[in-house]
């Protein structure tokens, strides 16, 4: 992706989160997942494109890559996406093209962004049977039509509770020095913004001579959903999994059994042929100045 994917522009990485609501139906519908993909990325190059054309950019086009995590960092099934977008646009500029880097971005301008990722999904969801709104209106479920068994086990991991056996319906079990009464929410970044389950964070920028930081990026980004090292068997027979950071209640490990973790993974699984690595703007397959 470094070598050949991106020109040395500065990139910076934005992390779309989504409402429990819409997790799972994204982890079985890949074609609905595309669709609010695409309303993230109008969003954003959208706002790229206009913040150039007040500088003077006319027909500014901007280009981007976009990974879809299916994984969060307990193991559950957590679909959301990396989007490593070119800060700026490019035009033309005789026969050749030229790069305009964007302006620096500030907690109102994520919120704009956000607001209008919002904005553009309820007619996406409503063509594809889903429901980003009241969680009391009953969607269409493909996924429960044509793969029961998965939609049993991707419902629970995005609960975070465990799907078969005799705990079935109970939380994964937890360890660290938990609190006792809840504690407050982590506050917004500089770079981030929050509403109603979505999140949107861009606090990472890349400049454009930094190639090496940008291959970490994409590394990271397409990582497998557990390192080796973060596991390890207890003296019970049951698999330990260290968080990658403590969670707000003090929660520093989940404990699996086997089979509870076997249905974590399987829930992590993609159907087949489905592309996790999406390209946007000049950057897509088809693009004339790509």
């Amino acid at each position: 992706m470094r070598d050949h994917v991106f020109p040395r522009v500065p990139v910076r990485q934005w992390v779309l989160s989504l409402p429990h609501r819409l997790r799972y139906r994204l982890a079985w519908d890949h074609d609905l997942c595309r669709a609010v993909v695409g309303c993230a990325m109008r969003a954003t190059l959208g706002f790229l494109r206009r913040r150039a054309r007040d500088t003077g950019v006319r027909d500014g086009r901007g280009g981007a890559v976009t990974i879809v995590q299916r994984f969060g960092g307990a193991l559950n099934t957590n679909i959301h996406f990396h989007m490593l977008v070119m800060d700026g646009v490019f035009s033309k500029d005789g026969d050749a093209v030229r790069f305009h880097p964007s302006l620096s971005l500030d907690a109102a301008d994520i919120d704009e962004i956000l607001a209008t990722i919002e904005a553009y999904l309820p007619p996406v969801l409503a063509r594809h049977g889903a429901d980003a709104g009241d969680d009391s209106t009953e969607p269409l479920d493909p996924g429960a039509e044509q793969a029961p068994v998965w939609a049993g086990l991707a419902a629970a991991s995005v609960q975070g509770r465990v799907a078969l056996g005799a705990r079935a319906g109970a939380r994964v079990r937890r360890e660290g020095q938990l609190a006792a009464t809840a504690t407050t929410p982590r506050s917004l970044g500089p770079h981030q913004a929050r509403h109603r389950g979505f999140d949107l964070h861009a606090g990472v920028c890349v400049p454009a001579d930094r190639g090496d930081r940008l291959e970490r990026i994409a590394r990271y980004t397409l990582r497998p959903p557990v390192a080796h090292d973060r596991l390890e068997w207890t003296e019970h027979g049951q698999v330990r999994l260290a968080l990658r950071r403590p969670w707000s209640d003090g929660t520093t490990h989940l404990l699996f059994d086997p089979v509870e973790l076997l249905e974590r993974l399987a829930a992590l699984t993609p159907r087949p042929r489905v592309n996790l690595i999406l390209y946007h703007g000049v950057l897509g397959a088809r693009a004339a100045w790509r």
